[in-house]
């Protein structure tokens, strides 16, 4: 009973609160051992630095910490409604408007086809590890095995930072689209306080109202959030269909005219941000472990859905940018705003309408997508297991949804769009960049099968691969002219991966595998890399500020709490005896 007090214990009452389910790790069991712990930092954090995980750690060890299973009822026809329902309507309705007027204008179209080909290729990297691994947590998961367990860390840190800006920046969008239905003034419902800062001083109840309603419906059950979002779903192709169709018989193409009004910079510039209209295809991968048939219902949903969602999301930005002139254009409520200079005054409630119900389906798939990779970060330690735990009744993890629920409602009564969507941003590219290189790694690199001098190759090659989207990347952000650097940077990718094609493959998919290997993995990394350096500056510096807390973090919680859950096997009480071993391994 003492050696596994987890998983040997008769189930225990699920609404409970004290100390060991929070922290019930031998390094937090009084202040001595916390101590310790804390002057075995350095061996531990070497430790945790060189460790992978498996995929039997995180399909059936791990899955123990949540004491009750989740139920799997999802099939194919569920995956394709829940991913066009977490991905339309988080952006296109909240983002297009920003981004068309501010940074690209009619050339918004090629804004999205960018990052929707990007979105595309990360895609296949997420379906080839969904198929394999499929757990909830996602990219998470995914990272651990093949990155190790401090990347993962990264990983988790930005994967929570992205659930609860992009829920907060969706509640606030809500928001502004039912002001726009009552009154053309988008902050009407929201209240001004003067001795705030700027971007920070227009508090929002209705949006921690909204969220807080999405997320206790995806608290009730899987299933049931499932039938209602593919319901609204249905609902939001109408009017999708609707604004397309009217856009080009009231557009004008003199509307179009400067195409290119703020350059190729103001193109990527939209294009990184616009990113955020396809992210939620991730809440599909991390659906898998409710999936009654992973092997083919994730392919499906992730890769049908995701195509046709940029064919759409193209069409609906030249729709708009032909009914009104860009500079016209509302950055809050760009579609409602539309139909209304066009004559058209009721239809622009229809549309109003019609995107309040893609942002609320959005906030459903986005809050079960959460709440499940915040289950799998508490499943590994890395938080209190406590967030772990799986409701006996309905089969969701209620406490990890409401770690999320909280945070962003918090999050969406103050802070503003534009800061929002720029942090959301960056973090999605980092991890989508991450999930490439872990791809190429599980195809090139199998422990203790790969020979030495063929990891070294493989490094070498994966270095000037990245190195050199880094340099690109950094040309672009600096304005500089001519097209020699881009060409060198170009060309070394281009020896990078060719050198990657050359070497022979350790691993092949079990059952569905990205095509084109190393090149498209690659060219994720890539694009991902690019887009990341078109942000600014601005979500660089919040980027590291976030990342700098989460360090923090790691180093006086996460790595003795992760350190004493992969040893606990081998060892009762490695704080009190002193005698760990640095070299031990999972």
């Amino acid at each position: 009973m003492e050696d596994s007090p987890k998983t040997q214990q008769p189930p225990k009452q699920y609404w409970r609160f004290s100390k060991q389910d929070f922290f019930p790790e031998p390094s937090f069991h009084n202040f001595s051992t916390y101590k310790n712990a804390l002057t075995r930092t350095p061996t531990r954090l070497k430790n945790r630095l060189l460790t992978r995980s498996t995929e039997t750690t995180e399909l059936i060890e791990l899955k123990k910490e949540s004491e009750n299973e989740m139920k799997q009822c999802l099939t194919w026809w569920d995956l394709i409604w829940l991913g066009f329902g977490s991905v339309v309507g988080s952006g296109i309705f909240s983002i297009t408007g920003q981004e068309t007027r501010l940074n690209a204008g009619p050339s918004i179209i090629l804004s999205y086809g960018i990052s929707g080909i990007s979105a595309l290729l990360s895609v296949f990297c997420y379906t080839e590890f969904a198929v394999d691994i499929p757990i909830a947590g996602g990219s998470f998961s995914f990272l651990r095995v093949e990155l190790g367990d401090f990347v993962a860390f990264i990983a988790a840190g930005n994967i929570l930072l992205e659930a609860i800006v992009g829920a907060a920046g969706l509640g606030r969008s809500w928001s502004s689209y039912f002001a726009t239905i009552i009154n053309k003034n988008p902050d009407f419902l929201r209240i001004k306080i003067e001795s705030f800062a700027q971007g920070f001083n227009l508090l929002d109840p209705l949006a921690v109202l909204v969220l807080a309603l999405a997320n206790l419906i995806a608290m009730t059950g899987t299933k049931r959030t499932s039938i209602l979002n593919w319901i609204s779903s249905i609902v939001s192709c109408g009017v999708i269909l609707f604004i397309i169709i009217v856009g080009f018989i009231h557009g004008k193409s003199e509307n179009l005219v400067p195409f290119f009004p703020f350059g190729a910079s103001g193109v990527f510039r939209a294009a990184a941000v616009v990113y955020w209209s396809y992210t939620g295809f991730d809440m599909v991968a991390n659906l898998a472990e409710e999936t009654k048939k992973p092997s083919r219902d994730i392919p499906l949903g992730l890769v049908g859905s995701m195509s046709m969602i940029s064919v759409v999301y193209c069409l609906m930005a030249l729709a708009l940018t032909m009914m009104v002139k860009y500079t016209e254009v509302d950055v809050n409520a760009a579609y409602s705003v539309a139909f209304e200079g066009i004559g058209m005054n009721w239809a622009k409630y229809l549309v109003g309408i019609c995107a309040l119900k893609g942002m609320t389906t959005s906030m459903l798939v986005g809050s079960m997508g959460q709440s499940r990779y915040t289950t799998q970060i508490a499943r590994a330690h890395m938080i209190p297991p406590w967030f772990a735990l799986v409701h006996p009744k309905t089969g969701t993890p209620i406490y990890a949804t409401l770690l999320t629920t909280i945070t962003s409602c918090i999050l969406a009564l103050f802070t503003s769009l534009d800061v929002l969507s720029s942090v959301f941003s960056f973090s999605t590219l980092s991890i989508f960049m991450l999930m490439a290189v872990a791809l190429l790694v599980r195809r090139y690199y199998v422990t203790d099968v790969t020979l030495k001098y063929d990891l070294v190759k493989f490094l070498l090659c994966l270095f000037v691969v990245i190195g050199s989207s880094i340099a690109a990347a950094v040309l672009w952000s600096t304005d500089k002219k001519g097209w020699v650097g881009y060409i060198v940077t170009g060309g070394l990718w281009l020896l990078g991966t060719l050198g990657m094609a050359l070497l022979p493959k350790q691993r092949l998919p079990k059952v569905w595998g990205v095509p084109l290997v190393p090149w498209i993995p690659s060219l994720s990394i890539g694009m991902n890399i690019f887009l990341i350096g078109s942000l600014g500056k601005a979500a660089f510096y919040r980027f590291v500020i976030c990342s700098a807390v989460m360090l923090i973090y790691y180093v006086l919680v996460g790595v003795h709490a992760t350190y004493d859950m992969a040893h606990h096997d081998k060892q009762d009480s490695v704080i009190e005896d002193g005698k760990e071993s640095s070299n031990q391994v999972l």
